[in-house]
């Protein structure tokens, strides 16, 4: 067998690798219940120390870089309400979810976060908070760091669908990332899906989201279907009522 015959067929063996994984994890999305508590918990990985911001690339959005709110409104369209304080915005709360003014589709987001510290609370209730690509789909914050929850709602998951594949969560008060990969779906001109969502995720650089095909909106003890939506819409942090803080927010949009 030469050279080539082998790059041929190793990368058949990983292509057919990332099959076996993608319908394995479809598989458990009907194996288990939404928000199981039965889900085994995935893995622990130590992400190493949180660094300074991540560089800006030079094509990228700058969503949020410590200065003010002027990208971002509340659901209403009135300017945001959180604080901003030091180079970070954090969730006040009551004062609900806010949203850029932007709208983007297909896209690579990095945001970074940290929860509150001294940590407060369990499970769902401890530093809770979420990144909504398109306002619809969520990918998970949480404290996660030695804390429990369902396997679906941790840090790291497309909420209610997949858990991360590791928990690479970092101490509460620390800064962590979240790059994210995200492409659109579809829908033809009557509203019908032609393409699912797909999303990708590292967490503080770990992979933890690989290329999952999205069954819908990601919502609460629920899967609803997909409903046709506008190509681009904004980005969302969520008010879950915690403390959380975000800095160095930006975003790359991809060719659609």
């Amino acid at each position: 067998m030469n050279a080539k015959t082998l790059v041929v067929v190793a990368g058949l063996v990983l292509f057919t690798v990332a099959v076996a994984a993608q319908s394995s994890r479809k598989a458990d999305l009907q194996k288990w219940g939404i928000h199981d508590e039965a889900r085994p918990l995935p893995p622990v990985v130590d992400p190493g120390p949180a660094g300074p911001p991540a560089p800006v690339p030079s094509d990228a959005v700058v969503l949020f870089g410590g200065g003010d709110l002027s990208g971002w409104t509340d659901a209403k369209g009135a300017p945001a309400a959180w604080k901003v304080q030091d180079g970070y915005m954090e969730v006040v709360k009551k004062t609900g979810a806010i949203r850029t003014t932007r709208g983007f589709g297909d896209c690579q987001l990095h945001v970074e976060w940290a929860s509150p510290s001294p940590a407060v609370g369990s499970g769902q209730d401890r530093g809770n908070s979420g990144v909504f690509l398109m306002d619809t789909y969520e990918v998970q914050v949480l404290d996660s760091y030695g804390s429990k929850t369902y396997a679906d709602g941790m840090a790291g998951a497309i909420y209610g669908q997949y858990p991360p594949l590791v928990n690479a969560s970092r101490k509460p008060g620390e800064w962590q990332t979240y790059d994210i990969v995200f492409h659109a779906p579809r829908f033809d001109k009557a509203g019908a899906l032609l393409a699912p969502a797909r999303m990708t995720v590292f967490h503080n650089g770990v992979l933890v989201q690989d290329n999952e095909e999205l069954t819908g909106p990601t919502a609460h003890k629920a899967r609803p279907p997909y409903k046709a939506h506008a190509g681009k819409m904004p980005i969302s942090l969520q008010d879950h009522g915690h403390p959380v803080r975000y800095r160095n927010i930006w975003i790359r949009e991809l060719g659609q």
